[in-house]
C-alpha cells in the first residue's frame, strides 16, 4: 500500500509544483515587462507540461524508457478521450474554433513523425533534436499568427494590450519575495514528485507483473492529464467549452515535440513491444478522431462523451490485462 500512497503523493507534488512554477515564472516575466504574448506562448505552455517533462526525463535517466514514452503516448490518448469526453457529459462541446485547423494538422503531422521514430525501435538524440526543432517552428508560426491577431485586438481596444493567459492562471504574484518563493518551491517539488512517481511506479509494475510502459500508459498518464481535465471542466462550467479542443491539441503537440524531444536529447530511448504494436496506433486513431470532428464542426453531446469515456476505460482495461 505504501507504493500506491507514494505514487499519489508524487502526482500531487507534480501538479502543485507545476502550478507554483508557472505562477512564479509568469510573475517574474511580468516583472521584466516581457510581452504577454511571449508569456502565453512559452512560459505558460511549457510550464503546464512540466509534470510530464520531469517524469519522462527522470524515467529515462533511471533506465525506465517504457515509463517515459508510455507517459507521453498515454497522456495524448487520455487528452482526447477523457479531457474531451468527460466535459461533454456536463455540457455539449463544439469541436469548432477559429484557426484550429492548422494546429490539428500540425498535431497529426508531429504524431506521424513520432510514430516513424518509434518504428525504428529507438528514439535517438537526433530524433529528439528534430522534434524540438519542430516545436520551435510551431511556436514561431503561432507567434506570427498571434501577433497579427493581437494587433487587431489592440487596435480595437484603443491600444490596450490583452494578456489572455490570465484566464488560465489565477493569482499571479506581484511581490518579488512571493515570486521567488513560488519559483523555488516549484523547482523543489517537481523533481521530488518525479522521483516519487518513477520509483513507486516501477515498484507497482513489478508487483503487478507488468512493464513500466503499462504503468506510464495508464496510471501516470491519467495523473498527468488531470490539469488539462480540470481546466476543460472549469471552462465548461464557465460556458466556454469551445476552448477544450484548443487545450487538447496544444497539449498533445507539446507532449510529443517538447517532452519527447527534450527527453531524447538528454538520453536516447529504446521503444518496442505493445507500445509500437498497439498503443501508438490508438494515439493516431484519437488524433484522427478529433481531426474529423473539427473538420465537420461536430458537437460532442452527452452520449458522445459517454462513448469516448467508455472507450478509454476499455482501452485501459485491455492495456492492463494483455
Amino acid at each position: 500500500m505504501m507504493d500506491y500512497f507514494v505514487l499519489i503523493a508524487g502526482l500531487a507534488l507534480l501538479l502543485v509544483g507545476g502550478d507554483l512554477l508557472v505562477r512564479g515564472a509568469v510573475g517574474f516575466a511580468e516583472k521584466l515587462s516581457i510581452p504577454p504574448l511571449i508569456i502565453g506562448l512559452t512560459i505558460v505552455s511549457f510550464g503546464t507540461s512540466a509534470p510530464e517533462l520531469f517524469i519522462s526525463v527522470k524515467a529515462a535517466l533511471e533506465n525506465a524508457a517504457g515509463l517515459a514514452v508510455g507517459n507521453v503516448v498515454g497522456s495524448n490518448i487520455a487528452n482526447v478521450l477523457l479531457v474531451l469526453g468527460i466535459p461533454a457529459m456536463i455540457h455539449p462541446c463544439i469541436c469548432k474554433e477559429d484557426g484550429i485547423g492548422r494546429n490539428l494538422l500540425v498535431m497529426l503531422g508531429i504524431t506521424i513523425v513520432f510514430m516513424g521514430m518509434m518504428l525504428n525501435g529507438r528514439i535517438e538524440i537526433y530524433d529528439g533534436a528534430i522534434l524540438f526543432t519542430l516545436l520551435i517552428l510551431y511556436l514561431y508560426s503561432q507567434f506570427r499568427n498571434a501577433t497579427k491577431i493581437r494587433k487587431e485586438l489592440k487596435s480595437a481596444s484603443n491600444g490596450e494590450d490583452i494578456a489572455d493567459y490570465h484566464d488560465e492562471i489565477e493569482s499571479i504574484p506581484t511581490r518579488s519575495w512571493v515570486i521567488g518563493l513560488l519559483l523555488v518551491s516549484g523547482l523543489i517539488l517537481l523533481p521530488l514528485g518525479a522521483e516519487f512517481v518513477v520509483d513507486s511506479a516501477s515498484k507497482i509494475a513489478s508487483t503487478w507483473n507488468v512493464s513500466d510502459e503499462v504503468i506510464g500508459l495508464t496510471v501516470v498518464a491519467i495523473g498527468t492529464s488531470l490539469p488539462e481535465l480540470a481546466t476543460t471542466v472549469m471552462a465548461v462550467f464557465r460556458k466556454n467549452a469551445s476552448v477544450a479542443l484548443g487545450n487538447v491539441v496544444g497539449s498533445n503537440i507539446f507532449n510529443i515535440a517538447g517532452i519527447m524531444g527534450t527527453t531524447a536529447i538528454i538520453k536516447p530511448l529504446p521503444v518496442g513491444g505493445n507500445i509500437v504494436q498497439i498503443d501508438m496506433w490508438v494515439m493516431l486513431a484519437t488524433s484522427l478522431l478529433i481531426l474529423l470532428l473539427a473538420h465537420y464542426g461536430k458537437t460532442i453531446k452527452f452520449s458522445g462523451g459517454l462513448i469516448m469515456s467508455l472507450i478509454y476505460c476499455t482501452y485501459i482495461a485491455f492495456t492492463l490485462v494483455i
